[in-house]
């Protein structure tokens, strides 16, 4: 009985291990009901996230996320905000997608698609801080496409099932006092709509908020308990 008992643990043991690690990349996925919510309820949530670029089998490059924006076709500064055409219509396709579009015919910007189908929304990621690299090197929406190597090859990726650019949830907790919520950059309509969400702590935000003081440099280490 002992021997059959232990044949038997031998043999479900590596199916164990399996489902271990199945649960442990489930825990750090989102669910997709996240993301179908309005862009405002999105943006806060995504500081502290994990943006994470991939190679078929590898990380190569894995950043917080300090900064975002929010948008919606409710507002003149949406892309969506008039009708959609043939450069925006990713942007009103299902909720859990990239979004990427070129700023003033140079640089690439970042977005996920939110909220439901046939409504523009979608949350910029403006700034991602590495723990192992110059603060500043992805503290612009341009620098974060740059440094992740992000394209119009991405435009329209699910996140859910694509091998090479992925979210995953924080690892620590972050409350509303850690954030600073302000007026959005860069626009020259809906400019009083307060949908930009940083993290105070951290030094590689693309601007921050008058009388907002850059914090203290002590520790290089992308930590939510430390600079970031």
């Amino acid at each position: 009985m002992f021997y059959a008992s232990k044949a038997r643990l031998n043999s479900i043991s590596p199916l164990k291990i399996k489902l271990d690690n199945y649960l442990k990349i489930d825990k750090q996925s989102f669910k997709k009901e996240f993301f179908y919510r309005h862009s405002k309820l999105v943006a806060p949530e995504l500081i502290g996230c994990y943006l994470i670029r991939k190679s078929i089998d590898q990380v190569i490059l894995k950043g917080m996320i300090v900064e975002t924006e929010a948008y919606s076709q409710e507002e003149e500064a949406c892309h969506g905000h008039n009708k959609r055409t043939s450069s925006n219509k990713v942007l009103f396709g299902k909720p859990g997608r990239f979004y990427i579009y070129r700023s003033y015919g140079i640089h690439h910007c970042l977005n996920i698609v939110t909220d439901k189908d046939d409504f523009a929304s979608g949350v910029l990621i403006r700034a991602v801080s590495f723990s192992n690299k110059n603060e500043r090197v992805a503290s612009g929406p341009g620098l974060v496409t740059k440094a992740f190597e992000v394209d119009s090859k991405f435009n329209s990726l699910n996140i859910f099932n694509n091998k090479y650019l992925s979210i995953s949830k924080r690892e620590s907790d972050i409350e509303s006092k850690d954030l600073i919520q302000t007026t959005r950059i860069g626009i020259s309509k809906a400019k009083n709509i307060k949908w930009r969400w940083y993290l105070k702590r951290s030094r590689s935000i693309s601007k921050r908020e008058k009388g907002d003081k850059n914090p203290k440099l002590t520790n290089s280490t992308n930590n939510l308990s430390r600079i970031t």
